[in-house]
């Protein structure tokens, strides 16, 4: 089993970064695909980008391609969702996830086993 916990959220204006992080303990991320989500108020959650176990393989969706970089640091257990540029559509609860399945994607919500509680990004105009 693998408790997460994400960080790094805040309100920041629009154009701006921000660096979440949702690190993990009780087992290996190496172990799982990773997955970050969001989910924004009377929306369904929203599958963002993935990382493999392995670390060699992403995938974005298209609301964050070019945008979002996912990456991953073994020594930390730790994994990173980097957000530039953000617009106000970027508002939402973002969650980390992990599934047993260590590929990165594209993936429902309902295919990972682990989450975290969440950390709120808002994007100001």
């Amino acid at each position: 089993q693998v408790q997460l916990v994400e960080s790094g959220g805040g309100l920041v204006q629009a154009g701006g970064s921000l660096r979440l992080s949702c690190a993990a303990s009780g087992r290996s991320l190496s172990s799982y695909g990773m997955g970050w989500f969001r989910q924004a108020p009377r929306k369904e959650r929203e599958f963002v980008g993935g990382i493999s176990g392995s670390g060699g393989t992403r995938y974005y969706a298209a609301s964050g391609r070019g945008r979002f970089t996912i990456s991953g640091d073994n020594a930390k257990n730790t994994v990173y969702l980097q957000m530039n540029s953000l617009k106000p559509e970027d508002t939402a609860v973002y969650y980390c996830a992990a599934r047993f399945r260590p590929t990165a994607g594209p993936a429902g919500a309902y295919e990972y086993d682990y989450w975290g509680q969440g950390t709120q990004v808002t994007v100001s105009s």
